[in-house]
């Protein structure tokens, strides 16, 4: 009988158990996209988890959504997380860096450029800044001869993730961000060959996912997605066509897993689990909902066909969570306060279950 600790072959490695710590943004990296001796002990004590997937990393500087965050475009960055991929290694663990260009989520006064887009249609809502929250502006639009760059720029990334040390990359193609857009009904309204019927609008995340196998192999690539989701105010017409196409392209590639979150019905989900042949990780709660994910949950998709279930929040507060889930153990609240304050409060302090004498 499969469980959450029922090992698993993903592509070349032995995962010890099916939990996956999902891609979480924390803003602790240090000026130039560097990481931080902080970031390899807080990876390096989630070690247990079957895979760890890192927070958003930037494959350039324009695709860089947040202050704060890490990046993979220069050789200085690649230096800085080699100490965290041994980290994670020498405590056993397994970890991929997530690729996330965040297209039009972000601002002028965090990159020093004007975002881009698949169109001219600025993201709804308020982005991040230095300075504080700030309307998201109007970013450029691409054109037709520059979006192989864009595409390209997550193999690139991938390349130098592999140089750093990493097990393989999972491209960021959900919550809005670039892929994500392309992907949208609404803020992709090109008429090249990148946009309208979905043939087109799957054309730049097919073409991104087969640049990164060709550059890493397809053993060490996965794809992150929520179909139907509206982050940032994105639309996704026909969702279901939409990601049937779209898996029925990356299948061919071999990727070595899709990885969901709970952003459309069960029954769609369900459906795209029939149309994946490959491994399949479930996040089987809302983004940024109230619900945290349990045991309950991830039992239920791993009943429905999911190979692997990725828990978000729980791992903040909760480093040791693969033992408090096999054992039974209360799941420690975290201090919202402290998730994008940076500093080590909150990062750092959340210690493994005391048991008492």
């Amino acid at each position: 009988m499969t469980t959450l600790f029922t090992s698993y072959r993903l592509g070349d490695l032995a995962l010890p158990n099916r939990v996956v710590m999902a891609p979480m943004t924390r803003v602790r990296a240090a000026t130039g996209g560097l990481a931080t001796p902080s970031m390899a002990r807080y990876y390096a004590q989630r070690a247990t988890a079957g895979l760890i997937v890192t927070e958003g990393v930037q494959p350039s500087l324009v695709g860089q959504s947040n202050p704060g965050t890490p990046g993979l475009y220069t050789d200085e960055q690649v230096a800085s997380w080699r100490p965290v991929t041994e980290a994670v290694h020498t405590n056993g663990g397994r970890i991929f860096a997530q690729i996330m260009h965040g297209g039009r989520v972000s601002h002028p006064d965090t990159t020093g450029l004007r975002p881009v887009g698949p169109s001219a249609v600025a993201a709804v809502g308020e982005v991040f800044t230095p300075t504080g929250p700030q309307p998201a502006p109007l970013p450029r639009a691409l054109d037709t001869a520059e979006v192989t760059e864009h595409a390209e720029s997550y193999a690139e990334a991938a390349r130098r993730a592999v140089d750093a040390g990493f097990d393989g990359v999972e491209l960021h193609g959900a919550n809005g961000y670039l892929i994500s857009q392309f992907l949208s009904s609404n803020a992709n309204l090109r008429t090249d060959g990148y946009g309208g019927p979905v043939t087109n609008r799957i054309r730049f995340v097919v073409e991104a996912a087969a640049a990164t196998v060709d550059a890493v192999g397809a053993e060490r690539t996965g794809i992150r997605l929520s179909p139907g989701g509206t982050f940032w105010g994105v639309e996704e017409s026909d969702v279901t066509e939409l990601y049937t196409a779209l898996l029925a392209e990356l299948s061919r590639l071999g990727l070595a897993y899709v990885h969901l979150e709970l952003t459309a019905p069960e029954e769609t989900l369900v459906a795209l689990r029939r149309a994946w042949p490959g491994a399949l990780v479930v996040n089987p709660t809302l983004p940024l909902g109230a619900k945290q994910t349990g045991r309950a949950d991830a039992d239920h998709w791993l009943g429905l066909g999911a190979d692997l279930i990725s828990f978000g929040r729980a791992f903040i507060a909760n480093p040791d969570l693969v033992e408090r889930l096999r054992t039974g153990l209360p799941i420690a609240p975290a201090d919202e306060a402290t998730y994008f304050q940076g500093g080590d409060k909150g990062y750092l302090t959340y210690p493994a279950y005391q048991h008492s004498a």
